[in-house]
């Protein structure tokens, strides 16, 4: 079967096309419009602006996914229904009702969160259950086991500030272009890590209550502080912050992954969203998860963002026997994990 995946949860448009079934799926075309350029001024998402650029770009990347697929004949639409900034989401399910209804195709609700998941899937459909995902991106920072598909439990999740949401905010911190996450890991490459003493929050928690959760905002205030000292900021000052609040942020995301790993008797560790396309993240992840003996998996860069591609695959990998599939109704809110 053909899915048709529809993505509008935040800031970027995205169509895909999908061939497969729940054991195995083909990418035929994958269309990502950004709005990065709307959004730089005011150094994050303004969901009016983000609503209005998804009404104008949904119809162009629906046609041109559909040419790069040969206009192939679609047998089924999934659409992110949430979460994310209700405003987005509308456009996106209204678009895929509106498609549904006039070519008289099945349609289905799909969990962004689901989606940044099953990206793994794309490369890797023999992943090996029980499995552990972190999922971090500029919206979450989640601790998912998955002991089949459809079947999840949080295990932990951010108290305040997501991860890709604090570079963000360093990034604004430091002087640096929006978004903070690809520029960061640039400035990070030419400075010194060990050159700043930052906190790893929340590193050494063992209540069972909180024991894989995460905390970013004081990391983020020990960086403020730091930064209120300097009257200029230098090219090698900013290099050496940004270094080591990567590492800061790094050090936590694989410190908790690895305790849960090791907890939950983990066969495999995937890493799914945004900041999962941080060179050194994915390469620091792997060599820990290798060090435990245990299957490590990380989407291609192209698939960690937000993409239409990992909504169809949900879909695809998602049989409808193992699970309820999502009302089409956009819900900011809504949860993996009930």
């Amino acid at each position: 079967m053909i899915i048709l995946g529809i993505e509008t949860s935040c800031d970027d448009t995205a169509v895909a096309l999908v061939s497969g079934s729940e054991k195995k799926c083909r990418i035929l075309s994958s269309v990502v419009s950004s709005q990065i350029k709307v959004h730089a001024p005011y150094g994050g998402v303004v969901p009016n602006l983000a609503a209005r650029a998804h009404l104008k770009n949904i119809r162009p990347v629906f046609e041109q996914a559909l040419e790069k697929a040969g206009r192939p004949d679609f047998g089924l639409i999934a659409v992110t229904v949430g979460p994310g900034l209700i405003p987005s989401l509308l456009v996106g399910a209204n678009f895929a009702k509106a498609l549904a209804y006039a070519a008289k195709k099945p349609i289905v609700g799909i969990n962004h969160l689901e989606g940044h998941l099953f990206a793994n899937w794309i490369k890797n459909p023999k992943i090996k259950l029980p499995a552990l995902c972190l999922i971090v991106s500029g919206g979450h920072t989640q601790l998912i086991l998955m002991t089949g598909r459809g079947q999840y439990q949080l295990l932990g999740e951010t108290r305040d500030d997501a991860a890709g949401e604090t570079f963000d905010k360093v990034a604004k911190l430091l002087g640096l272009d929006y978004p903070g996450g690809p520029v960061i890991s640039k400035r990070a490459k030419l400075g010194d890590k060990s050159v700043f003493e930052l906190p790893r929050p929340m590193l050494s928690v063992r209540s069972p209550d909180n024991e894989f959760d995460f905390s970013f905002s004081g990391l983020k205030t020990a960086v403020l502080y730091q930064v209120k000292k300097e009257k200029k900021l230098s090219p090698k000052y900013v290099n050496n912050m940004a270094a080591s609040f990567q590492q800061a942020v790094i050090d936590v995301l694989i410190h908790k992954t690895a305790e849960a790993a090791r907890k939950y008797n983990i066969k495999s560790v995937m890493i799914a969203g945004g900041v999962a396309a941080n060179s050194k993240l994915r390469r620091e992840m792997k060599e820990k998860i290798k060090e435990m003996k245990i299957d490590f998996y990380a989407p291609e860069p192209e698939f960690c963002a937000d993409n239409a591609a990992m909504i169809a695959a949900a879909a695809c990998f998602r049989n409808k026997k193992e699970g309820n599939w999502i009302k089409i109704n956009a819900n900011a809110n809504l949860k993996l994990v009930d």
